[in-house]
């Protein structure tokens, strides 16, 4: 059996406490900041600590790896059992901006503890929650008298995700042999709150698009014109008028086609949770929920899809009046995906419906960006029910479920390597991720620890029964 002490975790973890808070503190202090050319050596130099202190953990390989853009770390220690399963640890080293002038009480480079919390980018995004992995095998280690985790253990740390991932499909497809693995952890979300621990089970995917239109040749009279050529500012505004029905559902023909819908069972997980209506909508800076008839507010921003209009635009907008029937218009739109559906598909969806209503006359370009499929792990999976053991035991609480109304690059792990993906966040939404003074609770983070040390134990016990 591989499964870890209770015993002897939490004072391996305690005893070498000051230890790994000072290297996370360094490596907090290499401003990697992919979204920013001047910081290209930082983020280099980032890739580069993590991968020498990945072998100084004990991972006999740990290399950096090249893209066109950011590079990313990976690193193997493989297990003394052959039949043992191959977890995969996502996460990424790049870090948002950040500037003192931002709002930062402090140097957002120069880490600082104030009583429980560590200040400083990227302490709970993502490096955190990235390091906690490397206590975390050497507690599994210490307390189970093993030379080697007891499942064969992989890490890929992107260093392009706060840029857009623009690479990482192409790095994973490139060494998809090197990649291989049963399970996916993505360590790069959170929980619900300190009180309530929570295991994400899934993330929206994510479809994006620029719809330009054109009527005439140039601004016209809209005396000497209007009312008898179309006008493509009207026609924007129509067409973002048929994106739902009176139902708030999505009007766009097959749009809903092979979702995977709510279980019950999801349903009254969800409502389990201490969801504060009000205090959501003072977070959302707004003054009423709003959205598909039928769902709970959860139900919406987790599980099921969306369109929403994050642009649009035409015509003459400087002070006072100039009576034009405008040239141009354009919408932008985006739509959150969910399982089951394809982005493919949704492309051709839109196409489709934008060229149903624009009237003739109306000539238009739509162009779509890279899309993000979602990813979903059903509540019975065998790697998800050792997730949220390892957690309960380090937390000593029940374990409770959520979904991510975001979207992120785990579902090119997912579909490219054939395996499931799992999420083991321990962040809380007090901890200001792309925001001035971004924290990380230390009791938190090092919970991710213990989780951790438990997790690899369980998976090597549970996975043989897997089906």
């Amino acid at each position: 059996m591989s499964k870890t002490p209770d015993s002897a975790v939490r004072p391996y973890i305690a005893h070498h406490r000051a230890a790994f808070l000072d290297d996370l503190a360094d490596w907090l202090r290499i401003p990697s900041v992919s979204a920013q050319p001047h910081h290209a050596a930082d983020v280099r130099r980032s890739a580069d600590w993590l991968a020498a202190k990945l072998h100084e953990t004990g991972f006999p390989t740990a290399e950096v790896w090249a893209t066109p853009g950011a590079p990313a770390v990976f690193a193997e220690w493989p297990s003394d059992d052959p039949q043992a399963p191959t977890v995969l640890v996502y996460g990424h080293h790049d870090v948002q901006p950040a500037a003192r002038e931002d709002g930062w009480d402090t140097d957002p480079f120069e880490p600082v503890i104030r009583g429980n919390r560590l200040h400083a980018r990227g302490a709970a995004d993502d490096k955190g929650q990235v390091f906690f992995h490397t206590l975390g095998v050497r507690a599994h280690l210490a307390a189970t008298g093993r030379t080697t985790p007891a499942v064969h253990l992989k890490l890929l740390i992107e260093g392009e995700e706060e840029s857009g991932s623009p690479h990482f499909r192409a790095l994973v497809e490139e060494h998809a042999a090197r990649l291989t693995a049963d399970v996916v952890i993505v360590s790069d979300t959170g929980m619900w709150s300190e009180d309530t621990p929570t295991v994400c089970t899934g993330m929206r995917g994510l479809a994006e698009c620029e719809i330009q239109l054109h009527g005439p040749d140039q601004d016209i009279h809209s005396g000497s014109f209007g009312g008898a050529v179309p006008n493509p500012a009207t026609a924007a505004g129509r067409l973002v008028a048929a994106l739902h029905d009176e139902h708030e559902r999505v009007a766009i023909p097959g749009f809903y086609e092979g979702i995977v819908e709510l279980t019950e069972r999801e349903r009254a997980l969800f409502a389990e949770l201490p969801f504060d209506g009000d205090q959501w909508l003072r977070t959302a800076k707004s003054s009423a929920a709003h959205g598909e008839v039928g769902h709970t507010t959860l139900e919406r921003i987790w599980a099921r899809p969306t369109a929403e209009v994050n642009g649009i635009g035409g015509g003459y907008q400087g002070p006072g009046s100039k009576t034009i029937i405008p040239a141009s218009a354009m919408v932008k739109l985006s739509f959150r995906l969910v399982a089951g559906q394809d982005p493919d598909l949704i492309e051709k969806a839109v196409r489709a419906w934008a060229a149903e209503q624009l009237p003739a006359g109306i000539r238009h370009e739509i162009t779509f960006g890279a899309a993000t499929r979602p990813c979903l792990t059903p509540l019975d999976h065998p790697a998800l029910q050792s997730v949220v053991r390892a957690m309960g035991r380090a937390f000593e609480q029940e374990i409770r479920f959520t979904r991510e109304g975001g979207s992120g690059p785990a579902a090119d792990l997912q579909e490219v390597l054939a395996a499931p993906v799992l999420f083991l966040g321990i962040s809380v939404p007090s901890d200001g991720w792309h925001a001035p003074n971004e924290k990380v609770e230390i009791d938190l983070l090092l919970k991710g620890v213990e989780t951790a040390a438990h997790l690899w134990g369980d998976l090597a016990d549970n996975w043989r029964d897997a089906p």
